[in-house]
């Protein structure tokens, strides 16, 4: 019995159609373009149901409340598939990546989002690739996580950034080795691949509408640039900072500002703005003076992630000091156990083996 996968299609270039105005979606242009495609009715490939989303979206205009839409779509389809292809514009594809492992809890079949950089209708295209391909790990490889695949690589959803705004390779997972790589064969490295627990639901968790940001830091950064980011009704930010998570220690302004924000429950995240490595608070008086301020260390979350989790925990109505407990675990794969210290102001977090 051939396998079956269910493709949510939510817009993005792999489906646009060139016109007069540049590449725009349009609703039934992609049922068309697969139509043409000899592979996807080989015996090998599983029978294939595609729903476009009303409406069709650059991914630009993704939001939190998209995530949910998909996640649902999943769940009103999971136990009629073995396993789910979602087709998504590159932009925010790291984003939504990021947020869907903590809304589908509970997940048993592979969730594999892809896209491309130029339309299945040119002829010269990645999308053709990465659709076949994303098909045929939903369909015959037990992975029980969100997936993002795209240019030879499956990388875990909650590591992936976009690094290329033009190449085939267009995403990468700096902190966390790819699940799968793939070339003449398709290689999982069932090692990493997260367990699924076989007697567990498959639940959705609604986002809400918590009040977060992200801000990046910069040299002579005005503190009434980030009081004014801070203020009411913000609940949580992602801190962009330098380094192993390093800010101005020397500027009590900016320091007191985020002090004063956190001391009414604001949870500050810090995050490195390298592509690579992990926040130690405790390495530089500079990280140091942050965290007596309030700060958190994301340690080697990515900003997608550490933004689509904070969206998550706050939407659960936890006290302040829950939240920060909770953004310091690892839920879903986004954090290193082994990057995690004990710190003062997260009691309980002491350093342990990548489990």
């Amino acid at each position: 019995m051939r396998k079956r996968v269910y493709i949510a299609h939510t817009g993005g270039t792999i489906g646009m159609r060139r016109t007069d105005q540049g590449y725009c979606t349009e609703h039934g242009y992609l049922q068309q373009q697969m139509a043409e495609i000899p592979e996807l009715r080989h015996a090998s490939m599983p029978e294939v149901t595609l729903h476009e989303y009303e409406p069709l979206l650059d991914s630009s205009n993704m939001t939190p409340h998209e995530w949910v839409k998909i996640a649902h779509d999943i769940a009103d389809h999971y136990d009629d598939y073995d396993g789910f292809v979602v087709l998504h514009g590159t932009d925010t594809m790291a984003y939504t990546a990021s947020a869907l492992p903590f809304i589908l809890d509970g997940l048993a079949k592979p969730v594999i989002i892809t896209g491309s950089q130029i339309p299945l209708c040119e002829i010269r295209n990645d999308a053709r690739e990465n659709l076949i391909t994303s098909l045929l790990i939903a369909s015959q490889y037990d992975i029980p996580e969100v997936c993002l695949y795209f240019g030879g690589r499956l990388l875990r959803g909650c590591r992936s950034v976009k690094v290329s705004a033009s190449g085939f390779a267009a995403f990468d997972s700096p902190n966390f080795p790819p699940l799968g790589t793939i070339g003449t064969g398709i290689d999982i490295e069932w090692h990493l691949v997260r367990r699924s627990n076989d007697a567990e639901r498959l639940r959705v968790h609604d986002i809400g509408w918590p009040v977060v940001s992200a801000l990046r830091l910069f040299p002579g950064i005005s503190p009434d640039l980030v009081h004014n980011v801070l203020r009411p009704p913000l609940q949580g930010l992602v801190l962009e900072a330098y380094g192993l998570g390093n800010g101005p220690d020397q500027n009590s302004d900016f320091l007191g500002v985020l002090a004063e924000a956190t001391g009414r429950g604001v949870v500050i995240v810090d995050c490195t703005q390298c592509l690579e490595g992990t926040v130690n608070l405790s390495e530089y008086a500079a990280g140091s003076a942050l965290a007596n301020a309030g700060v958190i260390s994301g340690f080697d979350m990515t900003r997608e992630a550490a933004l689509a989790k904070m969206y998550y925990v706050l939407s659960r109505g936890d006290s302040p000091e829950q939240v920060k407990a909770t953004m310091q675990e690892d839920l879903r794969g986004e954090l290193t156990p082994g990057e995690i210290t004990h710190s003062p102001h997260v009691p309980g977090h002491w350093k342990t083996g990548l489990v």
